[in-house]
């Protein structure tokens, strides 16, 4: 492998925001995409976290693919769903993209988590980056959930031996965390509007 698991999301991350600085559907869906290949890496301990977030961004790239004109800028497909007052629905593109958001606001903090506690468990940082970010949203049986599989964490070490590939990991995740961040922000301050 060419570098970390991150090179690629970092490097189409360059490409999320237009030339006006709007957000691209695509590119952005592509970058959460990308990111899939870490979260398998845990193994079954984050199968519901990767399930979840494949289900949003295929919902969102149906969306997208039924007029990719139209959709081209990622709130395009929630303002519709604002005009059409259908942002509340289960299935809607604005609760997938508002569910994606959460889910990758929990792996921007677990991998903050691996780079500032280099002492803590891989189940130690997965505990406390869901605690700050997934468990308000979730109610008993979510949380009960995760909180086993949060025991079949993978060995740390074994984990960045793993996603570190060729390059230098903890730069790649300190980078992939500054660049996302602020995007993820920018979604919840437009979605924030939208409830």
């Amino acid at each position: 492998m060419e570098g970390t698991v991150f090179a690629p999301s970092l490097e189409g991350m360059k490409h999320v925001k237009s030339e006006e600085g709007e957000m691209l559907t695509r590119p952005f869906l592509d970058v959460c995409k990308l990111i899939l290949p870490v979260i398998e890496k845990f193994g079954t301990a984050m199968a519901l976290v990767k399930s979840d977030i494949g289900g949003n961004i295929s919902r969102l790239e149906a969306k997208y693919e039924s007029n990719p004109s139209q959709f081209k800028l990622l709130y395009s497909m929630v303002q519709v769903e604002v005009e059409a007052k259908t942002t509340k629905a289960s299935s809607s593109c604005t609760n997938g993209l508002l569910w994606l958001t959460r889910a990758m606001d929990y792996l921007v903090e677990l991998f903050r988590n691996l780079l500032i506690h280099p002492d803590w468990t891989m189940s130690q940082a997965c505990s406390d980056s869901y605690g700050k970010t997934l468990k308000k949203w979730h109610g008993w049986l979510a949380s009960s959930s995760f909180t086993v599989a949060m025991k079949l964490a993978p060995d740390r070490k074994k984990f960045m031996d793993v996603i570190g590939g060729s390059g230098d990991v903890n730069a790649d995740m300190e980078k992939f965390c500054t660049s996302f961040s602020p995007l993820l922000e920018e979604n919840h301050k437009f979605l924030v509007k939208c409830f």
